[in-house]
């Protein structure tokens, strides 16, 4: 009788785990989601670009510059201090210059770009 009762336990188990099987998902009342329509009928939401390469640059006059280059090849975030605030700069095309407002311009992408930013003149600078 002992040896029975475990096998017994398991049997049944199994039986009773064979029942209501059913693959879709049971939804009882609830409230209909009074934005429904409004998120099936909206745009497709786009992901502001990431950081492709953060690059430190010394230029001719002996500073550092440190430029972010971001994945849409349109927008870099240009920085005077390593911990500084960013400065967005955005290119109407990819290849063609970076700019912002105030006199801010990033020329190239690579090892040597060619950088303004206000108060000083366009200088060389290198990775």
């Amino acid at each position: 009788m002992k040896q029975y009762f475990p096998l017994l336990a398991v049997a049944s188990v199994a039986l009773l785990s064979a029942c209501n099987k059913n693959d879709e998902p049971e939804v009882v009342g609830g409230p209909a989601d009074p934005m429904a329509a409004e998120l099936a009928n909206a745009a497709p939401v786009e992901l502001p670009p990431s950081v492709k390469d953060n690059k430190q640059y010394r230029c001719k006059d002996n500073s550092l510059i440190f430029v972010d280059f971001m994945t849409d090849d349109k927008t870099a975030n240009l920085r005077m201090e390593k911990t500084g605030a960013p400065t967005k700069l955005t290119a109407p095309e990819a290849g063609q210059p970076y700019t912002a407002e105030g006199g801010y311009e990033v020329s190239g992408q690579g090892d040597e770009v060619t950088i303004s930013v206000p108060g000083k003149n366009a200088q060389a600078c290198h990775v």
